[in-house]
């Protein structure tokens, strides 16, 4: 029986107080396939009010009973995992390859890196005479994104459930379903009643008024900038804290003394992960400006390998962007782009040749672009990458920070000792070096416009407390 129609509150899925939906539209058909019920304020004061009841005995749970819960929900997120890759293909338009591969994974792995870090962690410090106690906040507001829906998900649930927060969670009700196969997981663990809430619905309906109610006392939200700041604004008259992974422009810079066509490939490739649809991914590429033009005849190459189309055919690099709005942003910015002067390189606008119904890209790359263009200060979300050329280091390092963002940058070096030093002068919260690994243990988050606050394994974990110091701990 299909739960699209109820929300997940307080032990039961239960129908909305006031009957609504929302079409979820495949991106890859442009037609709706299902629908949502949608929420309002009615239901999150019931999901609240459900958290806040939870709360008094769940954040009591010895470390061990919340460890145990968390091996449990592992247990049947695995259980489940090929349905959440299926469901992400669906609504989100993610090659199912990728789906599997990327999306479904990281889920997985962020559970265990929790179960890892909580394992590892300490919620109490003696300093002098004085017990610090680090304790659970309470009630939490979980806002997650389309992109990357099962990441961010369990990057913020998990830590909220190892700390013995009760959570409200409100999905993206662009890619709804794999918040709702979660939800039938939290559901088939044994969580407690109260203790994981999951409410569809849109930002200004549902989002909004859970950050500023007055019986939540944190919201983490993953998205955009623009929405970000609504979220802040919103929670600031209840005075909760606020935690935020927003928008990225990251940059890639390509030393001279890296393997240079290898960094270039890979920099493509790294930038049409997602189909261009992370907050983190390499979309402004520096290369040295004597080899510029060497650079844009190995992107245009890597690009061209790339095979966008049907996200349920195993073939797939690239499916469609999620939704026409997202279609409609990257079209201007791409019209944008040769408008102001760049050169484009392979792509441009429309859709690919063959694919006439779907919001499909075309794999587009751009060369001689100066870093005061659209495309170099906007974030496009879309497979779209931009190749800049620097005359030496000093340069390089002021264009990679000449942004209002600090998410990410990537470093390229044949000498790890002189990609290091690079990294030190990045304004950017994750720096990464010669293309590694994903690695589940680093703290993300970003600088400046990019948020604040840390997700992934224990760094999450700490977000997530209060401190308390209880003064005079050993006298009698």
């Amino acid at each position: 029986m299909s739960n699209h129609l109820k929300f997940f509150i307080d032990g039961a899925w239960v129908d909305p107080v006031h009957p609504a939906t929302l079409e979820v539209i495949d991106p890859a058909t442009e037609e709706a396939f299902t629908e949502i019920a949608v929420g309002a304020k009615a239901d999150v004061d019931k999901a609240v009010a459900a958290a806040k009841s939870a709360f008094a005995s769940f954040s009591q749970w010895p470390v061990a009973e919340r460890l145990a819960l968390l091996k449990r929900i592992l247990d049947e997120y695995n259980r489940r995992f090929e349905d959440i890759a299926q469901a992400v293909s669906r609504e989100m338009g993610a090659p199912i390859s990728f789906a599997r591969d990327a999306q479904a994974w990281a889920g997985r792995a962020h559970l265990e890196a929790t179960i890892k870090g909580l394992e590892q962690f300490s919620f109490t410090e003696k300093r002098g005479s004085t017990m610090v106690v680090k304790e659970p906040i309470g009630v939490v507001a979980l806002i997650t994104p389309w992109n990357w829906p099962l990441n961010q998900i369990v990057c913020k649930v998990a830590p909220a459930i190892a700390t013995g927060c009760t959570v409200v969670l409100k999905p993206s009700e662009i890619a709804p379903l794999s918040g709702i196969v979660f939800s039938e997981i939290m559901d088939a663990a044994g969580v407690p009643k109260g203790v994981y809430n999951m409410v569809n619905g849109t930002g200004p309906d549902v989002g909004q008024i859970m950050a500023g109610h007055p019986d939540v006392d944190m919201v983490s939200f993953t998205g955009s900038t623009r929405a970000g700041i609504i979220v802040a604004k919103t929670a600031a008259d209840t005075v909760k804290r606020v935690a935020q992974e927003l928008g990225g422009k990251s940059a890639n810079i390509i030393l001279p003394d890296a393997d240079f066509e290898a960094a270039v490939r890979q920099g493509v490739r790294s930038c049409f992960g997602n189909t261009g649809q992370s907050c983190d991914a390499p979309t402004r590429m520096l290369v040295p400006a004597d080899r510029h033009d060497e650079a844009l005849t190995y992107a245009r190459a890597e690009a061209e390998t790339f095979v966008t189309g049907d996200p349920r055919s195993e073939a797939t690099d690239l499916g469609p962007v999620v939704s026409q709005i997202q279609y409609d942003k990257i079209q201007r910015l791409i019209e944008a782009g040769i408008k102001e002067g760049a050169t484009l390189v392979t792509g441009g606008p429309g859709r690919p040749e063959g694919l006439n119904r779907g919001y499909y890209i075309r794999p587009t790359i751009f060369g001689h672009v100066r870093n005061d263009m659209t495309i170099a200060r906007e974030e496009i979300f879309g497979p779209v990458l931009s190749i800049l050329p620097y005359t030496d280091e000093e340069e390089a390092v002021a264009i990679a920070n000449d942004t209002v963002y600090g998410l990410a940058a990537y470093i390229q070096s044949e000498d790890i000792d002189h990609a290091r030093r690079i990294a030190a002068r990045m304004r950017a919260g994750s720096v990464y070096l010669n293309y590694p690994e994903w690695d589940t243990m680093a703290p993300f988050g970003g600088y400046k416009q990019s948020g604040n606050g840390r997700e992934y394994a224990d760094w999450a974990i700490h977000d997530f407390l209060e401190i308390k110091g209880i003064i005079g701990w050993d006298k009698a």
